[in-house]
C-alpha cells in the first residue's frame, strides 16, 4: 500500500502533500513511515487519546458518503474516481453554502434579481443521474 500511494503521490506532482496527519493505529509501522519520508512526506501523529482530533474531516467523509456514494454500486476505481470528481465540483461551485447566504461561492446574482425571476427563466443542471441538482437563472 505504501508503493501504491507512493506511486500516486509520483503521477500528481501538483497535489503531492508535505504532511500526513495520521492516527495511532499499528498499522501505520516505522518501514511504512520511514518510505514516504524518504521521498519528502513528513507524518504527525495524532495526540494520544484524541479520537475527536478532525471533526471537519470526519463530518466531510460522512457527508460523502450519506449524499453520494450511499445511493451507487461502485463497479471500480475509475467509477469512484468519475462519483467522487462530479460530487467535488458539486459540492464547491455549486451547491448553497449557509456562511455565504445560501448562495455558490461563485455566484454573482444580486439577490433584487431572485426575487423577480420567473419559473420560465430558471434552469436545472444535474449530475450524476439526477442525485445532485443545481438551479440558476437561464442566460439571457
Amino acid at each position: 500500500m505504501r508503493r501504491n500511494l507512493s506511486l500516486y503521490f509520483d503521477e500528481h506532482g501538483d497535489h503531492r502533500p508535505t504532511y500526513i496527519v495520521r492516527d495511532r493505529d499499528t498499522k501505520y509501522t516505522f518501514q511504512f513511515c520511514s518510505i514516504l519520508e524518504s521521498t519528502g512526506i513528513q507524518f504527525q501523529p495524532i495526540p494520544p487519546r484524541s479520537p475527536n482530533m478532525n471533526p471537519f474531516a470526519e463530518s466531510w467523509i460522512q457527508r460523502v458518503k450519506s449524499e453520494c456514494l450511499d445511493h451507487f454500486i461502485i463497479l471500480g476505481e475509475q467509477h469512484l474516481r468519475y462519483v467522487l470528481r462530479e460530487y467535488l465540483v458539486h459540492f464547491h461551485e455549486e451547491r448553497p453554502h449557509q456562511g455565504l447566504g445560501n448562495q455558490p461561492p461563485n455566484q454573482t446574482t444580486v439577490p433584487d434579481e431572485i426575487a423577480s425571476t420567473s419559473a420560465d427563466q430558471v434552469v436545472c443542471h444535474e449530475r450524476l443521474g439526477g442525485l445532485l441538482k443545481h438551479y440558476e437563472r437561464r442566460a439571457a
